[in-house]
């Protein structure tokens, strides 16, 4: 084992070559291979990169994008040329969200591992920066990007470019006031300490000075009495806020003397106020909390719809890292549609379409590893089966090969019980879905009809062609090898009652989203009720043919499990659906409210105020400020005029929005101080995404950056909001701060909802 002076010496030798650049050969496909030239900027955070025929237009990304460093063939692109290319000269970037992957082939082994190792070892660093580390290196960035020629200062003409980078539209004369008092030199330029007290009064968030002057007992420090009051009288903390006010002290007070004297400056309760104990989420919330021993049937599942798609469900491909990044998103139940291929080997893709095909035995081989590398709660493949007798065959004997003693065929317990088996006694199982052979059946063979999406799907395009000439239902033959290995059994859905009578445990029907939104209008309570006993699956339109999503709400009002989304398109929908999973250990299992498992009182989402524990709260926001919003343009004098918007999802009663009015030419620190206000009438299923949007005049709004959670895992008081892109990724340092009040509804009341 090498010495930790190796290492470090190793480390610097890495960064070295990473600076001094290489080339290698970036890969999309088999054919597709270009020569590009990538190296390390100096910064050490930013990777540039050209086409070896460009001159000097280098473009860039952020090591912080930067999810994982795969080595070898690690991806369909390298796999398709590994006969040219050995694997230790091969490796894959692999992006944070929805961006593809980077397949890279270096000249040699050498190389690879001095971008392998760099590049991991700069993740690292990052990933270890407290919060006060981070800021310095803020800072800095600004300083590098405001210094054009590069020699250590800046002058104001490079601080006025600076204000209009960082989103600010600042007064001339008071830009140059606030220059002046930081260039304490009286050179007309800003050195980096310099530099450091103009950012500072830049960034000075007057509004927490002024809530931290409420609270000091001097104006100059809270005393461990004075933060025990604020997180008392503010926070809502109750009986523990006098030991918590010690921890946080000691946590984020950056001044060893007021640590000491058990106190807080201001700005140690700003490092307090932006650190995940300040942000909105509850951190009690953040791990597994939930009581993980009940019935599936009691808890939300996270789906994915097609997965094998990366894009439309028309001429898209289809890949099996789709899998890989909806598993590490921690989705627990797949789809799988198997078709005939050639040589006998079954694969994927979405039938009668120009998608792409890839074999069924990689798709099981990438489920076999990533499976429980977010969650280790039971997987659900869902399989739409198109194959022949011969070619289900090999199906049953890729799924028991591959995934061995993960795979869980037997439902002997589930048949004698009155209830599915829980998460818990399930972890870390793969139980796979589909069409099942009945008991009686000896044959090897059996006819089964055609339930699933396919036939389904068909019926809502309603071609002539797509329906059989007799209207009858469609039969396919199943093999007995197949049908063992099914732990769900796919089923035709008669009606609540038929259900309710004879339905076994382990039995599960599919609803398009239409059919499900008519059951759910047509027998709310009845609709309810079956999914406290019955695993229920709900998934996209056959007419989305361009991969787009139903709001998922109104299916998980309905107590349904299975909501199965496109993960591959983003927006709201997937906003709301990241936002439900990103409580309890972002496990992929949410245990459904109470009132939605009770099958004495029964709830219908259409009518809350119904039930006989109907009670409602009153949600209060200040939107208070804005905190280092991103560009949306890369023209220099573009700034953003941004607004917030609040909006409520739940049952019918409870969907709602409100925003506040836009801040003209200030996306780096805007001040909305605007409060809003909603009645929630069944909180426990109620979800809030704050939006922020550019505002424009003359055409639609542009998004800014969002952030979803359940009402149920908010924090009171004093928080920000950390945004997230469009894909789901963190944009820190970009917030809002805000103040939020949630309250029980006097009846007497009126609440504008």
């Amino acid at each position: 084992m090498e010495s930790p002076q190796a290492c470090r010496q190793q480390g610097r030798q890495n960064l070295e070559a990473m600076k001094a650049g290489m080339f290698f050969r970036k890969v999309k496909s088999r054919m597709w291979r270009r020569q590009r030239h990538y190296k390390l900027q100096d910064d050490c955070k930013t990777i540039a990169y050209k086409s070896s025929w460009a001159i000097n237009s280098y473009s860039t990304f952020s090591i912080s994008d930067v999810e994982a460093v795969r080595e070898g063939h690690q991806s369909e692109a390298l796999l398709g040329v590994a006969d040219e290319f050995p694997p230790d000269r091969c490796f894959t970037l692999v992006f944070r969200g929805r961006k593809g992957n980077l397949d890279l082939v270096a000249e040699s082994a050498e190389e690879a591992q001095a971008w392998i190792q760099g590049v991991r070892g700069l993740m690292e660093n990052m990933e270890n920066m407290d919060e006060s580390t981070k800021l310095d290196q803020w800072i800095s960035d600004w300083f590098s990007k405001a210094d054009r020629n590069k020699d250590g200062r800046i002058n104001f003409k490079e601080a006025k470019k600076l204000l209009k980078m960082m989103n600010i539209d600042m007064n001339e004369e008071h830009a140059c006031c606030l220059f002046k008092m930081a260039d304490k030199s009286r050179s007309g330029t800003l050195e980096d300490q310099e530099f450091v007290e103009f950012y500072k009064m830049l960034t000075e968030r007057r509004e927490v000075l002024d809530l931290f002057q409420d609270y000091s007992s001097d104006g100059q420090i809270l005393s461990q009495c004075d933060l025990e009051e604020f997180l008392r009288e503010e926070q809502l903390e109750g009986e523990s806020s006098y030991e918590h006010a010690l921890q946080l002290i000691d946590r984020y007070e950056p001044s060893e003397t007021a640590r000491m004297n058990h106190s807080m400056s201001v700005d140690g309760f700003l490092m307090y106020l932006t650190s995940p104990e300040g942000s909105i989420f509850n951190p009690e919330r953040q791990g597994i909390f939930q009581d993980m021993s009940q019935s599936l049937a009691h808890y939300y599942i996270s789906s994915s719809h097609n997965t094998y798609l990366m894009e439309d469900q028309l001429k898209g491909p289809s890949s099996v890292e789709a899998y890989i990044q909806a598993l590490k998103r921690g989705c627990r139940c797949v789809e799988v549609d198997c078709w005939n291929g050639a040589n006998g080997e079954p694969v994927v893709y979405h039938g009668h379409t120009f998608t792409s095909k890839i074999l069924l035995k990689d798709v099981i081989t990438t489920i076999a590893s990533y499976a429980f590398k977010a969650s280790e709660y039971p997987l659900i493949i869902s399989i739409e089966n198109h194959c022949s007798v011969e070619q289900q065959k090999v199906m049953a004997q890729q799924f028991r090969e591959i995934l061995g003693d993960m795979l869980l065929t037997s439902t002997a317990d589930t048949e004698v019980s009155s209830e599915l088996p829980s998460p818990e006694a399930l972890k870390r199982k793969i139980l796979l879905k589909g069409k099942k052979i009945g008991h009686e059946s000896e044959s090897p063979t059996a006819e089964v009809s055609d339930e699933d999406e396919a036939a389904e799907m068909n019926k809502e395009s309603s071609t002539s062609e797509s329906l059989p000439a007799d209207g009858k239902k469609s039969k396919q033959n199943l093999c007995k090898e197949l049908s063992d290995i099914m732990f769900c059994k796919s089923v035709h859905f008669h009606s609540f009652e038929h259900s309710r009578i004879s339905a076994k445990p382990y039995e599960m029907s599919s609803f398009s989203e239409s059919k499900a939104r008519k059951y759910s209008k047509e027998a709310g309570s009845d609709f309810v009720l079956h999914n406290t006993r019955q695993l229920i699956r709900v998934y996209p339109s056959g007419m989305r043919t361009d991969s787009s999503n139903y709001c998922p709400v109104d299916m998980w009002s309905m107590g349904c499990q299975i909501v199965a989304l496109n993960f591959q398109t983003a927006g709201m929908e997937m906003d709301l659906n990241d936002g439900l999973f990103s409580q309890n250990g972002c496990s992929g299992y949410v245990l459904k409210p109470e009132i939605l498992r009770n099958r004495e009182r029964r709830f219908d989402p259409e009518k809350p105020e119904e039930h006989e524990d109907y009670n409602p709260l009153v949600f209060s926001v200040k939107v208070i400020s804005g905190q280092q919003l991103p560009k949306l343009k890369q023209n220099e004098w573009s700034i953003v005029d941004p607004f917030v918007r609040v909006e409520i999802y739940g049952v019918p009663l409870d969907q709602a929005k409100q925003e506040t009015k836009y801040i003209d030419n200030n996306g780096f620190n805007p001040y909305w101080n605007e409060s809003v206000q909603f009645t929630v009438h069944t909180p426990e299923l109620a979800l809030v995404r704050f939006v922020v949007e550019d505002h424009d005049k003359a055409s639609r709004n542009d998004f800014i950056g969002q952030y979803t959670l359940p009402l149920s895992c908010i924090q009171p008081g004093y928080r920000h909001v950390h945004l997230l892109s469009k894909d789901g990724t963190s944009i820190r340092p970009s917030s809002i701060f805000v103040h939020i009040k949630i309250t029980e509804l006097n009846h007497s009341s009126n609440v504008h909802a």
